[in-house]
């Protein structure tokens, strides 16, 4: 495993970058892959589209618990990697299995028994109601597809592997491409199975990851384990994942209930506002590509850091991705606002929907430097035990800026008003994350052994 720790040397930019380029691919493979899911489903008509933005804030819900087992994952592996300790490494991500097994079951049951109240309650029609279960039934029978490789990915990331995730990831991607057309509109001997065909497609494709990533936790990295474990053994690895994990997990949930919510007011202006929101946020994931690739770095990088006691190491970190983020954010805005008519045109041929997918892409994008920013520092609090910093920052972010601004935008100023909060709420976010993560880490080069929830 010594080898697996070479994040606590070598140039901090060299490192960053030699991490981030190849989670740029993986997570370009993932933006790709939802891109292709709404172009696609776009086509068969405005009604679909508005049923697959409805399940958007489900299927985050579901993405945020998995990171959040995987992020606590990700944590404290990558601080036993950091200490040199191999059997600890291999404990902790074999019991991480289990434990996401055992979420998915319990999830995926109740997930099925709701699917009715829980979109009529988010504001979806009848008719768009009948759509949404086609979706949502297949979808949440493969749920184990989905969870299981995103916490297997985080526990190879802690070793500093990124290029195997991102392989996993595009592999995914592309299988789902593939099968989206002929599923979706019964290409060659495949029936037409509209939505449904969406949501086979993403399960056969995520089927072929989670075997991915077991066979390279398994055969190439040696971080799993068949044996036994004592009760008391398997509760222990649980506790230490689980005081990063459920707050992550639970931050991770609110994220996407607040966007239901917020979605729920857009739906007040019809389904073109709710289908222009669903399209305007994978848009937004594609723009965000790059500092999401460097935030989802900073957990292992932080955590191996931390463990081996290099806080100079995170410090430098710090100022060179939130500058990057800066910057990057500058760069969303000028070039969203040059190509966001002709991109808005790419999901729809409703004027509507088209108009308002451009106001979404002209608004938001104000407030993705500072988004950046808050995404970092969350990451970094994670990496060093501090989940509890994290889940206050993302509680602040969602309950006491992200709601209520856009609610209050929307009263006042229709749903140009709601898009003009969501940004006005990341600008705020980031500008408390950076004053908050100045307190903890500072510039301080030293710091004393780093605790261990045992």
């Amino acid at each position: 495993m010594n080898r697996k720790a070479a994040l606590t040397t070598g140039p901090v930019g060299r490192t960053l970058i030699s991490l981030t380029a190849p989670m740029v691919i993986g997570f370009f493979a993932i933006v790709a892959f939802n891109l292709a899911d709404t172009y696609f489903v776009a086509q068969l008509g405005t009604k679909q589209l508005a049923a697959m933005a409805f399940t958007f804030p489900v299927v985050m819900l579901v993405a945020g618990i998995a990171l959040g087992l995987g992020m606590g994952t990700a944590a404290v592996v990558s601080q036993a990697v950091g200490q040199g300790n191999s059997h600890e490494v291999q404990k902790l991500t074999t019991h991480s299995l289990v434990m996401a097994v055992s979420v998915v079951v319990a999830f995926s049951s109740i997930g099925i028994a709701t699917i009715g109240p829980l979109f009529t309650a988010l504001g979806a029609t009848h008719e768009t109601l009948a759509f949404i279960k086609k979706y949502m039934t297949v979808w949440y029978v493969g749920m184990i597809f989905l969870v299981f490789p995103m916490v297997g990915n985080n526990a190879i990331r802690a070793t500093g592997d990124t290029r195997y995730p991102s392989l996993i990831m595009a592999t995914g991607a592309a299988i789902n491409f593939v099968l989206d057309p002929f599923l979706i509109f019964g290409l060659g001997v495949f029936p037409k199975l509209g939505l449904t065909g969406a949501a086979l497609a993403t399960v056969i494709s995520r089927s072929v990851t989670m075997i991915m990533a077991m066979a390279i936790l398994y055969f190439r990295h040696h971080m799993v384990i068949f044996t036994v474990p004592a009760p008391r053994e398997i509760w222990n690895s649980w506790r230490r994942i689980l005081h990063i994990g459920i707050p992550a997990a639970g931050t991770n949930v609110l994220t996407p209930l607040c966007v239901g919510a917020v979605t729920r007011m857009a739906s007040e202006f019809g389904e073109e506002a709710v289908a222009a929101v669903g399209a305007g946020a994978r848009v937004e994931a594609f723009a965000l590509l790059l500092l999401m690739a460097l935030s989802a770095v900073m957990v292992p990088f932080t955590g191996q850091n931390w463990g081996a006691q290099r806080l100079d190491r995170i410090v430098t970190a710090r100022k060179y991705s939130f500058r990057f983020s800066v910057l990057w954010g500058v760069l969303c805005i000028g070039v969203l606002a040059v190509w966001a008519g002709p991109l808005a045109r790419l999901f729809s041929h409703d004027p509507q929907v088209v108009e308002n997918i451009t106001l979404y892409l002209c608004i938001v994008p104000i407030g993705y430097g500072f988004q950046g920013i808050f995404r970092l520092t969350c990451m970094i609090f994670n990496g060093i035990s501090r989940p509890l910093h994290s889940a206050a920052l993302n509680i602040v972010r969602m309950v006491a800026l992200y709601v209520p601004f856009a609610y209050t935008g929307g009263r006042f100023f229709g749903f140009v008003g709601i898009l003009g909060g969501v940004a006005l709420a990341n600008i705020c976010a980031g500008i408390i994350s950076f004053i908050l993560i100045r307190r903890p880490l500072g510039n301080t080069t030293t710091r004393s052994t780093p605790p261990v929830v045992t």
